[in-house]
């Protein structure tokens, strides 16, 4: 996990999306942008606040997705 170089990057200049199964109510929500570098990780209901951001490379994110 890197957190320093998601705060390298501007959380603006990335392209950050939802998962298809996040309801538009305003739940629960994490939101993820990918990069060539990996996949940067944040909650929806920081991001006004400038909540944090979790960088994780790519392989740590396949294998995040492929246990779940």
């Amino acid at each position: 996990m890197n957190t320093e170089d998601a705060r390298c990057r501007p959380s603006s200049e990335l392209h950050w999306f939802k998962s298809s199964y996040s309801s538009g109510a305003g739940g629960e929500c994490v939101e993820v942008a990918v990069t060539a570098a990996g996949v940067h990780v944040r909650d929806s209901k920081r991001v006004a606040q400038g909540g944090p951001v979790l960088k994780v490379g790519s392989a740590a994110w396949i294998a995040l997705l492929e246990a779940v």
